[in-house]
């Protein structure tokens, strides 16, 4: 998958993300959970691009760390919408979890071999 594709498909995910923080329930709770997964979502996605320009090697480890992070806390407010039944008979939600594990892997391995590479200079 190129860059180009990367960025697109965090940018769907982004928006996926958004749609289903429509779907919560207005009350505290929903509130409180949209807020920090839209944060969280849409971060994946304009991080994901800063680190398509990042300077060096170093700027690159940062910034993807930054993305690992994102998605990671993303993935973990889906779980709690889904264990906490926030949001009940969603089946988008099980793709959207799936599709935040797979982001968290891709950036996870992304980072690891770049660190490998760096150590090795």
């Amino acid at each position: 998958m190129t860059s180009k594709e990367l960025q697109e498909r965090t940018k769907r995910f982004a928006i996926r993300i958004i749609k289903l923080a429509a779907l919560l329930p207005n009350t505290p709770v929903g509130w409180i959970i949209s807020k920090q997964i839209i944060a969280s979502g849409t971060s994946v996605a304009s991080n994901y691009r800063a680190v398509c320009r990042s300077k060096s090697d170093k700027d690159f480890i940062s910034k993807m760390g930054t993305v690992v992070e994102e998605s990671d806390e993303t993935l973990f407010w889906l779980e709690l919408i889904k264990e906490g039944e926030i949001i009940k008979d969603i089946p988008e939600l099980d793709d959207l979890i799936t599709e935040a594990n797979a982001l968290t892997s891709i950036f996870s391995a992304s980072l690891k071999t770049i660190k490998k590479r760096v150590n090795k200079l």
